[in-house]
């Protein structure tokens, strides 16, 4: 990929357990693993990314970025993979919408740290993609991470309210970039936790396809246990067992996520 930009893609879904955390730890490690330099922002207070990454000790943290104690530079640590890195987040993060108060540009703090990022990282050393994992729900955090990013990655479990849920995430896109970010576009709808066994994951998956068309990626990814058991070991699943269908499915996830910059770029 050139490195004459960064990209910052939020992975976003107002529902919870659908995936947000899981893809934003092993998409990452995915793109990481081809070359792309890779920075996880883990924007939930649970801290979920930054714990199945296997980051223990969190002396600076998302929060200590938003509220300028701290530069992303500062923050961010190395994980175990290479090119991957991540800035960690701790339970501080659930005080930010009161810190922040009615500042303003409250709506745009993060935007404003990834620009000092780029600005101070060299061409040869310049993140490549930038993942968000946000929160599931639409408070100043996540929009911060839509106000901030270039697009959002919509994981979408396979289960009867996926459409509902999706629905509401593409309307709250929409009403994010007429009143924050002009530039925000859908990147793509991912499917998680596919389960073969089951009609209702094919129907969901053929409704999904129906309604969105190519804005899913034709990747799917399956309910597999290897995946829902390595962030109990601190690691992304390509790590833990990279031969699992769960690892095959994120590396194919990759290739789709790199091929379709490639056609924003020639666009």
């Amino acid at each position: 990929m050139s490195r004459a930009a960064t990209r910052v893609l939020a992975l976003a879904n107002q529902k919870g357990g659908v995936g947000k955390t899981t893809t934003a730890i092993n998409l990452g490690t995915a793109l990481a693993a081809v070359g792309e330099r890779v920075l996880i922002i883990d924007l939930d207070p649970q801290g979920n990314a930054s714990t199945g990454l296997g980051i223990e000790q969190r002396n600076r943290s998302t929060f200590d970025v938003l509220t300028g104690d701290a530069t992303i530079l500062e923050a961010k640590v190395a994980t175990h993979v290479p090119r991957l890195s991540i800035v960690p987040a701790t339970i501080d993060l659930m005080s930010f919408e009161r810190e922040a108060g009615n500042a303003s540009g409250k709506h745009y703090r993060f935007r404003d740290c990834l620009a000092e990022l780029t600005a101070s990282e060299s061409v040869d050393e310049r993140t490549t993609y930038v993942l968000i994992d946000c929160p599931p729900s639409l408070n100043l955090l996540t929009l911060n991470a839509l106000a901030a990013a270039d697009a959002c990655l919509c994981p979408c479990q396979c289960e009867f309210f996926a459409l509902e849920g999706l629905a509401q995430l593409l309307s709250t896109v929409e009403e994010i970039r007429v009143r924050l970010n002009p530039k925000l576009r859908i990147h793509g709808v991912v499917l998680t936790m596919y389960d073969q066994r089951t009609s209702l994951s094919d129907q969901v998956v053929e409704d999904v396809r129906a309604v969105l068309g190519e804005k899913v990626y034709t990747t799917v990814i399956p309910r597999n246990v290897r995946v829902a058991e390595s962030p109990s070991h601190g690691k992304p699943v390509l790590l833990y067992d990279y031969k699992c269908s769960g690892s095959q499915a994120y590396i194919q996830l990759a290739s789709e996520v790199i091929e379709r910059e490639r056609r924003i770029r020639a666009a």
